[in-house]
């Protein structure tokens, strides 16, 4: 990565997706986790905050050393133990069966191959596993569509890769998960920037 990506891009997520806004999402979408959980694009520990008592151990992918930094505060005050286990997660460090859940929050939107990471999800996922995830993506409403496909160039690049048109609920389901929990809807912002996806899948 260079500067920008490695340096730059890391501080302004932390910013960003670190509003009173997405709180209430991150709050609904770490409910129900157990056991040892996977988390991908960990980032800052943003979502530590929300772990609920049923969480035993997190294990973090991470490929920012920024990012990881920024959360040391997060990660010390966190009720379970998290490790940075991993950097990439298109190819996670772990034997099959491995975890009880997995958790994505605003993060299949930049993995350059989102569905390869989530059949990696579901591989390391004991059957019967869970994927907590939610997410920004392609809105429903054509008018709104147009505008994200005409923006997605400028949106990777000055977001490290970040894509505003990615069909989320379709990747879930391409990598063999099953879907049994989706809410689709746009929180507050631009609607090209804030169509969500916010759900429950079983591996």
């Amino acid at each position: 990565m260079g500067f920008y990506d490695d340096r730059i891009v890391p501080r302004i997520v932390n910013l960003a997706c670190g509003t009173g806004e997405l709180k209430k999402y991150r709050s609904r979408v770490c409910a129900g986790l157990t056991g040892d959980v996977v988390e991908v694009g960990f980032g800052s520990g943003l979502n530590v905050a929300f772990y609920p008592d049923t969480v035993s151990r997190v294990a973090a992918i991470e490929p920012s050393d920024v990012g990881w930094r920024l959360g040391a505060k997060n990660v010390a005050e966190a009720r379970v133990p998290v490790e940075r286990a991993g950097l990439d997660g298109q190819r996670l460090p772990f034997e099959d069966d491995t975890f009880d859940s997995a958790l994505s929050t605003w993060t299949l939107c930049t993995i350059p191959d989102g569905v390869g990471a989530l059949k990696e999800l579901r591989r390391v996922l004991k059957p019967g596993g869970t994927l907590h995830f939610v997410e920004h993506g392609l809105a429903p409403d054509e008018k709104v569509q147009r505008w994200q496909h005409r923006l997605n160039p400028i949106e990777r690049f000055v977001a490290g890769g970040c894509n505003f048109n990615r069909e989320i609920p379709r990747m879930v389901t391409d990598a063999g998960f099953e879907l049994a929990e989706l809410d689709q809807f746009y929180a507050d912002g631009p609607k090209f920037a804030a169509a969500f996806s916010l759900g429950v899948a079983t591996a």
